[in-house]
């Protein structure tokens, strides 16, 4: 079902209603384009509407709720996208396998704050160079490209183990300092005694560098390293999980 509260929320002048559905993304941005609500308008699991729109909503089908049923019922269906404020919600993903059985329900979100350090169990790194060129690794284990990145170790910061995966798998050697942190991933899993049950979160820093493709060499854990234009960026990532959140940062399309 099609959701809408009251549009109270205040922002750029004017106030906004919160659209959501208790039943699928599918439905809500189905129906969000049905009554012409833009995509830039989903904030993660709802459509920000703001009032002049709301009675073509509701027009449209969608049933008007208080804001603390509405919450109950995206809460209750599985679909409710944490985040802090400042922060921009992707997407989430439900009963995503992330290999040996285990299951895992994915929020992705942009966002220039760091990560709890208690939480945050992994990290990984977008790394642009002056041109624009991105670097992806070849994961031997899970067959895919992705960007450099992996579980913390004890004892070490969520930006030394960026820089330390990074260094690993490229040779490509950064200071932790100069990483900048662009967004996270959170994994909720159904095993307890995978690793992110505890720290659910993976870090995601940008890198951006002054030089050109520089080199880089394969190492653990990887079989290839190679630096990719927007367009191999997409054709090689865009079914992985954590897609949509690049996508957004760098304007990179679906």
């Amino acid at each position: 079902m099609i959701l809408i509260d009251i549009p109270i929320w205040a922002a750029h002048g004017t106030v906004f209603a919160h659209l959501v559905s208790d039943a699928s993304f599918e439905e809500l941005h189905d129906f969000a384009a049905r009554v012409g609500v833009p995509r830039g308008a989903f904030d993660g699991d709802h459509y920000d509407v703001p009032e002049r729109r709301y009675a073509a909503c509701v027009a449209a089908g969608a049933t008007p709720v208080t804001g603390v049923e509405l919450a109950r019922r995206v809460n209750a269906s599985g679909l409710r996208l944490r985040k802090r404020k400042g922060e921009r919600g992707i997407h989430r993903w439900l009963g995503v396998p992330i290999g040996a059985g285990v299951i895992a329900d994915i929020d992705l979100v942009a966002s220039s704050l760091p990560t709890p350090d208690l939480g945050t169990g992994a990290a990984a790194t977008i790394v642009r160079d002056r041109n624009k060129s991105f670097l992806l690794v070849h994961s031997i284990r899970r067959g895919s490209w992705d960007c450099p990145g992996g579980r913390r170790e004890p004892g070490e910061s969520v930006a030394e183990c960026a820089a330390r995966e990074l260094a690993e798998e490229t040779g490509l050697t950064l200071e932790p300092t100069t990483l900048v942190p662009c967004g996270y991933e959170r994994l909720t899993v159904s095993d307890p005694a995978h690793w992110a049950a505890p720290r659910p979160l993976v870090q995601v820093f940008l890198a951006d560098l002054l030089a050109a493709r520089p080199t880089v060499t394969p190492g653990d854990d990887v079989d290839a390293a190679r630096w990719v234009s927007h367009d191999e960026f997409r054709e090689l990532c865009r079914e992985r999980f954590w897609w949509p959140l690049a996508a957004y940062l760098f304007d990179l399309g679906p």
